[in-house]
């Protein structure tokens, strides 16, 4: 048996032994919101990944990327090192000359209540943003709200739409295909917390030309860090990769020294790449058609998330199952919340359970919060609010005047919006204290 051999499989006992040894008591320990649901699979492909001494994209990131775009609908991806990157080079790519050239200052469609790494790539990108309310009980952009701001754009300075599906859950996509044919518009399909989650059948993270997918921890799966940009354009991947990949042009696979073949594009990479200097010969590896970034994961890290690859029908399940559950735990006080529900002719795969409590119940938004933190149930605000309201944000909400009167519903999301996780980590033993301490909660409301 040789030494590596050994190391992985003292991996694989320890963390067994490890896992099997694993207790939760009810009330001591904390019932988390989210987090990885790993075994010693996970564990032992990245320790084999790190002996192996190639840390940057590589056979494991190649593989990642072959695998799974077929997990949102398309056909092209490109691995990342957050799902935050991943929006940024979709806008970024829209913006690129060599794709689709969105010029600076065109407009962009966006809800205001949402997570900031949906909005930056556009104000990053020197986009504007036009921000629009959300509808109950769904948080989902205001599809009226919408058509209304378009039809209002006699101008036409509007280019472009851009949200996450809420937690999962979309909104009419058939409606807002429909407006985004209308008015040409470029759609950014933010589906970092909507994977596994379909509308009329077809996969969230398919409908538009670019899609992004988020693999950080508290996600449907995980590879650490991480996040994922997929396309139907072989094009479009081209230029995902070099502005991944610090702007650079040659498309070869990364590859060890010397393991370069001629079936790559760097085959022959001494040659005359420079336009306007006939007689420079220099190495395509080192030209540059894009203003990139470095945004690129470890082979680690796709390791990862190969094994989670495995595991996400089982995931996804538990998210469902879970979600399920917390809807019967609710139900019998549903008089005092907004509640989940799912949009007509979608089938979302929850990434939580989203609450707004009334504006009439008998209880605020921390009552019910420190109830539950209190028992060590996690909670979760639903990300931003009115992102308007934020200080690094706020200096954008001067045109749409009294936030409270131009978003009424986002202001009822600031106050009293949160959510429990659906998680796989979520046992029947923890969902049963989650629904002892809820009850306790009502008990003394009544």
């Amino acid at each position: 048996m040789n030494k590596k051999y050994k190391i992985l499989e003292l991996v694989k006992e320890y963390i067994d032994d490890k896992k099997s040894n694993e207790k939760w008591t009810e009330g001591q320990d904390w019932v988390s919101y989210s987090g990885p649901v790993f075994d010693s699979e996970e564990y032992i492909a990245a320790i084999d990944t790190l002996l192996s001494e190639w840390l940057i994209v590589g056979k494991e990131s190649r593989k990642f990327e072959d695998d799974f775009p077929a997990h949102l609908g398309m056909r092209h991806g490109v691995l990342t090192n957050s799902g935050s990157s991943a929006n940024l080079l979709m806008v970024s790519a829209a913006t690129s000359r060599n794709l689709f050239n969105l010029q600076k200052g065109a407009k962009v469609i966006t809800p205001v209540v949402c997570f900031p790494t949906t909005i930056n790539p556009i104000i990053q990108n020197n986009l504007e943003p036009v921000f629009v309310d959300v509808t109950l009980p769904d948080l989902n952009l205001d599809l009226d709200e919408v058509e209304r701001v378009l039809k209002n754009d006699t101008d036409r300075e509007i280019k472009a739409i851009m949200f996450a599906h809420v937690l999962g859950n979309p909104p009419d996509m058939e409606r807002l295909m429909s407006l985004v044919e209308e008015y040409d518009l470029f759609f950014f399909e933010d589906a970092c917390d909507a994977l596994g989650s379909y509308y009329k059948g077809k996969k969230l993270g398919s409908f538009g030309e670019i899609s992004t997918c988020s693999l950080f921890p508290a996600h449907h799966m995980t590879m650490g860090e991480g996040g994922f940009i997929a396309t139907n354009s072989a094009k479009a991947r081209k230029v995902l990769t070099s502005l991944r990949d610090w702007g650079r042009a040659c498309y070869c696979n990364t590859a060890k020294p010397g393991s370069v073949v001629a079936t790559t594009a760097c085959g022959n990479r001494f040659k005359n790449w420079l336009p306007g200097m006939p007689d420079a010969v220099y190495d395509h590896r080192y030209v540059f058609d894009e203003i990139g970034y470095n945004l690129k994961p470890l082979d680690l890290q796709a390791s990862i998330g190969l094994k989670q690859l495995d595991k996400l029908p089982h995931l996804d399940a538990a998210r469902r199952k879970n979600h399920k559950k917390l809807s019967e735990i609710f139900l019998p006080y549903s008089k005092y919340f907004h509640l989940p529900v799912a949009t007509e002719n979608s089938d979302p795969c929850w990434f939580a359970f989203l609450m707004t409590i009334k504006e009439d119940a008998p209880f605020t938004r921390n009552d019910i919060v420190s109830h539950l933190e209190s028992s060590k149930i996690q909670t979760r605000s639903y990300f931003s609010g009115n992102i308007l309201a934020h200080p690094g944000y706020n200096h954008m909400a001067e045109q749409y005047g009294d936030l409270s009167k131009s978003f009424p519903v986002a202001r009822l999301v600031t106050t009293n919006s949160f959510f429990l996780g659906t998680f796989a980590g979520l046992t029947d033993e923890k969902m049963a204290y989650i629904k002892k301490s809820v009850d306790a909660f009502f008990e003394d409301i009544k």
